[in-house]
């Protein structure tokens, strides 16, 4: 080396040469999307706290160790947090070369939990339990492989300069990769997972390019879906009890109303400010059940009030942008589709579990992104977060 760079080898030392390198204009380091990052680990971090004000007295649950939850959620997010290194390691890129392999992995682990192996929580059968207080579930893993797998054939002609847009065939054979899975999860049955899938079906059409008419009719087909499922008492009578308490919540307000209103009581009382971390009333009462995973904003608007769950849904607000953004500047069309399925998966989500807890929106199973406990959710979630990382990383500088 000459001139400038091996002055400053010789006088400073590898050691400075090398943190020259890591934060260098075009290293990782600083082509990472730092607003994401930093308000994914700040709501994990939130959920934590949450997490442990909501287990923390119960017994019954927690082994009789008050941090047994939170120990394991903190695990989770450093498990998660290895996870998206490895995904922004491997490159969106490379996993799209893996489609195949991920998509008939996915597909096992979801018929596997219809074997004797899968085990019924909440009146879904959509988990794996391992012991030793470990489970899996693998339906949250499909997500990702249907926005990879869709994202893979929409783009395929497209990227490769032979198509403008997705033609009807293209749009036809993604539909079809994407409705096995849905299929499978809808026999579990767990609606709230297939909501979502939907949701991310319609993100990712949506950023593709394709006919608006294929839009509208999976949203007509949508519809007499639900009808058609509705009349042919294809639900469970827990699910159906879910609708009947969100339309009616005075119906049975002891019995499948009792969630809601519990939940509403406790953000209501919770007012600007919030009664104090730890000194929730309705937490630290237990009134309000599953408050560690599907309930746990309860928790937030409680005990930090108005303003903590502003703040989450801030931090939210945070994510979606960045990753509208990192959508947008994408300069191919997978990566382009694989971010809008990422954006329409995380705001569906968030809206269900944030608005199930208001009242407005049906109770569902759907966790609240990076805030609920749960391993498989919190993986699920950091690998999207990687695959974010990565589309904006692997795009050319001058974009």
């Amino acid at each position: 080396m000459t001139g400038a760079n091996s002055f400053s080898v010789s006088r400073y030392g590898p050691e400075r040469a090398r943190w020259t390198r890591i934060f260098a204009r075009d290293s990782l380091t600083r082509r990472l999307d730092w607003p994401i990052l930093c308000a994914a680990v700040a709501l994990s971090l939130m959920g934590s706290l949450l997490v442990y004000s909501a287990t923390r007295n119960r017994t019954e649950i927690n082994q009789g160790d008050p941090y047994y939850f939170l120990i394991r959620h903190l695990m989770n997010l450093g498990i998660g947090l290895a996870l998206m290194i490895g995904t922004i390691w491997l490159g969106h890129r490379a996993l799209r070369n893996a489609v195949p392999i991920l998509y008939g992995v996915s597909l096992f682990g979801v018929l596997l939990v219809l074997t004797p192996l899968g085990a019924t929580i909440n009146g879904s059968r959509n988990w794996i339990v391992f012991g030793g207080g470990f489970s899996l579930q693998p339906a949250e893993f499909v997500k990702i492989t249907i926005i990879l797998g869709m994202a893979m054939i929409l783009a395929a002609r497209v990227d490769a300069g032979d198509k403008p847009y997705p033609d009807h065939r293209t749009v036809l054979q993604s539909l079809g990769l994407a409705a096995v899975p849905i299929l499978i999860v809808l026999l579990m049955p767990d609606l709230g997972t297939v909501l979502a899938m939907v949701s991310i079906i319609l993100g990712v059409l949506l950023a593709s390019g394709a006919s608006n008419r294929w839009i509208f009719g999976l949203l007509t087909a949508g519809v007499i879906g639900c009808v058609a499922i509705w009349q042919l008492h294809i639900l469970d009578e827990y699910q159906i009890n879910r609708f009947a308490a969100f339309a009616n919540p005075d119906l049975d307000p002891a019995g499948v109303g009792y969630n809601t209103n519990q939940a509403r009581i406790a953000i209501g009382s919770g007012g600007l400010t919030g009664a104090g971390l730890f000194h929730g009333s309705q937490t630290t009462g237990q009134f309000v059940p599953e408050q560690q995973t599907d309930f746990v904003f309860t928790v937030a608007g409680e005990e930090l009030g108005f303003v903590g769950a502003g703040l989450i849904i801030f931090l939210l607000g945070v994510v979606l942008w960045r990753a509208c953004r990192i959508a947008r500047d994408s300069t191919e069309l997978y990566g382009t589709i694989v971010a809008a399925g990422i954006v329409a998966w995380f705001a569906f989500q968030a809206f269900e579990n944030i608005g199930m807890t208001l009242g407005i929106m049906p109770v569902t199973g759907l966790p609240l992104p990076f805030v609920s406990y749960g391993g498989s959710s919190m993986f699920a979630v950091w690998v999207a977060v990687g695959l974010l990382q990565s589309i904006k990383v692997q795009r050319p500088m001058s974009a």
